[in-house]
């Protein structure tokens, strides 16, 4: 007897983790997304898994509330996404049960990026004033944000082991991919600075201060941790949007990409698996394209 969609659920999240080392935050958003279309739909079987069921499922998502009123195409498609791996998890099983290539993601319109203007970021990064532990501290992530394009949870990720005697480190990213990161002057010298003011033990190079890290238990700054330093920074800055570290990983990126950095390598240093991720990249720094309109059209006509 064939094993009901729980289990095989199962068995594909474990895959998920074991064979294509996904990360557990990963793992556990493909299980919410599945976990809830198998509640809707009240299948169990593979083999009845249909079209029909997972339209009937694409309506009921359509109609959930959101800011917007209804659920973005964008999370929408999260589902979809994570069912049409399911799909093809059983179909390399020889699990009969419906053609993935049968699930078409929603359109979404183009991505717009959360940008600062450089003053704005020049004033973000002179947020941390002082020579104290946390001021060193706080400089020291605002630098290596910059100075790397490293996500959060990379950042987070870091132990003090780190070589500042070389200008690169390598990170392991998304998907367990390994890519070489590159330290400035500025974020080694600061950093430096940082761990020579340290006088704890612990491996991990940004790590909680004040009352609440007496009797915490685990010492390592969190993803969430940085994110409310990062806008405590920013409304001292007097920047009025949101900004983020994910904010400062696009102004890493259209800073090398303004300065004359190819899509490709900027492609490898972001640690982006698909060319086409970077390139939401390339319509900000095709701003220069009217001045070369001005200079070079139409200079032969009188």
């Amino acid at each position: 007897m064939a094993a009901d969609l729980k289990d095989l659920k199962t068995q594909f999240l474990e895959y998920l983790e074991i064979e294509k080392g996904r990360s557990i935050k990963t793992v556990e958003n493909y299980d919410r997304y599945l976990s809830r279309f198998l509640a809707y739909s009240k299948i169990t079987s593979p083999a009845n898994l249909t079209e029909s069921a997972v339209r009937e499922f694409r309506l009921h998502l359509n109609r959930q509330a959101g800011t917007a009123g209804t659920m973005k195409h964008k999370t929408q498609n999260y589902y979809m996404i994570s069912l049409r791996a399911f799909l093809k998890f059983l179909r390399k099983r020889d699990i009969e049960s419906l053609n993935p290539e049968r699930i078409e993601l929603a359109k979404v319109g183009a991505r717009d990026l959360d940008l600062i203007t450089s003053a704005e970021l020049e004033r973000l990064m002179a947020g941390p004033k002082g020579s104290g532990l946390s001021e060193l501290r706080d400089r020291a992530i605002l630098e290596l944000f910059f100075s790397t394009g490293l996500r959060v949870s990379e950042l987070c990720s870091l132990n003090r082991d780190l070589d500042l005697t070389r200008d690169e480190f390598s990170i392991r990213g998304k998907g367990e991919k390994i890519r070489v990161v590159f330290l400035s002057p500025a974020a080694k010298r600061v950093i430096k600075e940082y761990l020579d003011k340290r006088g704890d033990v612990d491996e991990a190079l940004f790590i909680q201060m004040g009352k609440g890290s007496k009797n915490a238990k685990e010492l390592r700054l969190t993803p969430r941790s940085v994110e409310r330093l990062v806008k405590k920074y920013a409304i001292k800055a007097g920047i009025t949007r949101k900004v983020t570290p994910h904010v400062i990983r696009h102004s890493f990126a259209t800073d090398l990409l303004q300065n004359g950095a190819d899509l490709r390598s900027v492609q490898a240093l972001l640690g982006h698996a698909n060319i086409a991720t970077t390139q939401v990249y390339t319509h900000v720094t095709d701003k220069h394209l009217h001045e070369v309109h001005k200079k070079f059209h139409g200079t032969g006509r009188k």
